[in-house]
């Protein structure tokens, strides 16, 4: 298993997110409880609309099947997703 950050950029289609959140957060909180997700969240206001999540996987293409699921991505709200495998050299995700 590796590590792996995804950068999402979200759409500008903030009310289509307000209404699917709840199962975007359940989607990520079923990862959370499987081991599957490490962190995640949204970046700050300041930031164009978007979020980091930390993930652990096989390969880019595992973690890209199991984001494919995602419900923000599956309902075309995600406008980039960027996964790239991270190597962690000093502190952890416990």
């Amino acid at each position: 298993m590796g590590t792996y950050a995804v950068i999402y950029t979200y759409t500008d289609d903030a009310a289509s997110r307000d209404e699917h959140r709840p199962e975007h957060k359940v989607f990520l909180e079923d990862q959370y409880k499987a081991g599957r997700l490490r962190v995640s969240g949204p970046f700050g206001p300041e930031s164009d609309p978007g979020a980091l999540l930390v993930f652990e996987g096989d390969s880019v293409e595992d973690v890209a099947a199991l984001l494919d699921q995602e419900p923000f991505y599956k309902r075309g709200l995600i406008a980039d997703r960027d996964i790239r495998a991270w190597q962690i050299f000093f502190g952890g995700l416990q």
